[in-house]
């Protein structure tokens, strides 16, 4: 059965940094549990960072931006988090390298897992087209970052593969 880098939030773990979760739809979720191996992962906690936390937001970039060292990520109480996140995000590849985990479904807007969307560093609730810490690298060593709206995708991509 092929495992799937679950982010933690989306299993019902409050985690997220004012300690509630995410969900994933149940159909996908029912799918999922079915038909792969989740292996559940919270980037900022495995860094050290405490639930609940201030919120963090990419300053003047991307996930690529931070793993370059031209942009931070910065609590909105102005606290320099950049080194638990990129932390966070080699703890995420290393576990998927040492399980041969090639999907990743990770929480959409995230600073860490954010896939396709971030929000933009002015802590206003504007999103950008980018992606977080985590997944940018991740997609860097190979494995294939969905989020929770995008299941569909990777449902479509192992059915066929089955």
């Amino acid at each position: 059965m092929v495992k799937v880098l679950v982010s933690s939030c989306l299993v019902g773990n409050k985690v997220r940094y004012n300690a509630s979760c995410l969900s994933i739809p149940e159909s996908d979720f029912s799918w999922l549990r079915s038909n792969a191996e989740l292996v559940v992962f919270c980037p900022e906690v495995s860094a050290g960072l405490p639930t609940p936390r201030a919120p963090a937001e990419i300053i003047k970039g991307r996930g690529i931006d931070v793993l370059d060292g031209s942009a931070k990520v910065v609590g909105n109480d102005g606290v320099d988090v950049t080194a638990q996140f990129v932390s966070g995000a080699k703890k995420a590849l290393e576990l998927c390298q040492k399980q041969h985990i090639d999907y990743a479904v990770l929480a959409e807007g995230s600073p860490s897992c954010g896939s396709s969307k971030i929000y933009d560093g002015t802590f206003k609730g504007n999103k950008i087209d980018g992606a977080g810490v985590t997944a940018t690298l991740l997609e860097r060593n190979g494995i294939k970052v969905y989020s929770q709206h995008t299941i569909a995708e990777l449902r479509s991509l192992l059915e066929i593969d089955v």
